[in-house]
């Protein structure tokens, strides 16, 4: 699996703007040509160009595997009309008083984990169009916002520096891959801000330093 590191216009914070799965890969509409050519080489995947609430915070409001995609309501009737022309998937759009999905829901093909406050509205519309087999509440390092505390796809998980053993075990658990702390962009404990990928290839923020690719290389048996 490749690893490389990655800036969107300048910001190390990549997993804000960008979604991918093993499918398919979501940037903004102002994301440039070699922008995508470059993403799309290393997540071996088509790039789409979409926005959420006519902004580009796609990661933050997005979130899905390879199964389905949850949308927020902010969603405008144009935006969901060209995700669904552009992707042959399961979307939906969730009505709940929640915007940033991609920050809650933490998710692979086998499981997801919730934030307390959201289980109760995101439950059914997640068992229902992302189809995973296994749905808990809980948090990550004692973070309601699991979504962004960590990242997971089919191979691995990476969490928040201050995960618990116990907690590690219980992620390993659920979604059936390891799972190990680290950080991304030189100390950034929110994983999801610094890391996009798929079973593919990895995108990691620029500020990520050689150690905490080691770390991720490790985990998901990355090489750059």
């Amino acid at each position: 699996m490749i690893i490389e590191k990655l800036t969107f216009r300048g910001n190390p914070h990549i997993g804000v703007y960008i979604f991918a799965n093993d499918l398919f890969t979501l940037v903004p509409y102002d994301a440039d040509e070699k922008f995508c050519d470059f993403v799309s080489r290393i997540l071996q995947t088509p790039v789409v160009k979409v926005s959420i609430g006519d902004t580009g915070l796609i990661g933050i409001f997005v979130v899905g595997n390879n199964k389905g995609l949850l949308l927020p309501p902010i969603t405008k009737e144009y935006e969901l009309l060209n995700i669904k022309r552009s992707l042959d998937i399961n979307i939906a759009v969730v009505k709940t008083k929640y915007t940033a999905l991609g920050n809650i829901v933490l998710v692979n093909d086998k499981a997801a984990l919730v934030s307390p406050e959201a289980f109760d509205e995101l439950k059914k519309p997640i068992i229902d169009v992302l189809q995973v087999e296994t749905v808990e509440k809980g948090t990550i390092a004692g973070l309601t916002t699991v979504g962004s505390a960590a990242y997971v796809n089919n191979v691995a998980g990476l969490a928040h520096p201050e995960t618990t053993e116990k907690e590690l075990e219980f992620l390993s658990d659920i979604f059936e891959v390891p799972f190990d702390v680290g950080t991304v962009n030189f100390g950034v404990g929110f994983i999801k801000s610094g890391l996009v990928g798929n079973s593919k290839g990895l995108l990691v923020g620029e500020r990520t330093t050689g150690p905490e690719i080691l770390r991720i290389s490790k985990m998901f048996g990355g090489a750059r």
